[in-house]
């Protein structure tokens, strides 16, 4: 059972501004980012059922990889619904819409990490 509160993602969402703000990336692209690490942050605790989701952060060149992993096998899934007034399941739209590449992997001892990318030249 999860309690009420996330985690506190703080200290990964600050590497991740210090990261693209050292390398001199666009303060829009800083702040979709950021959205997006929350957004697979608080599904990892939520679905995931992690307590303290583990967050890697990685720029390679002009490519940035976000990665967040729980201990839950099920790999997530854009949900689908007709309501437009539901409270939830537009997470992974967001994701999808604010970056240019998401995607997820099953971990080889378990659970499942579930990525984006961004370019910065795009």
């Amino acid at each position: 059972m999860c309690a009420f509160n996330p985690p506190d993602w703080s200290a990964a969402r600050e590497e991740l501004r210090a990261l693209l703000s050292a390398a001199c990336w666009p303060a829009d692209l800083v702040a979709d980012a950021e959205l997006a690490l929350c957004e697979l942050f608080v599904n990892a605790w939520r679905h995931g059922r992690s307590p303290a989701p583990l967050v890697v952060v990685l720029l390679l060149n002009t490519t940035l990889r976000v990665s967040v992993a729980d201990d839950s096998p099920v790999l997530p899934e854009p949900r689908t619904s007709a309501d437009p007034y539901e409270l939830s399941g537009r997470g992974l739209h967001l994701v999808r819409s604010l970056t240019h590449r998401f995607g997820s992997d099953p971990r080889k001892h378990g659970g499942k990490s579930v990525w984006f990318e961004l370019d910065a030249a795009a």
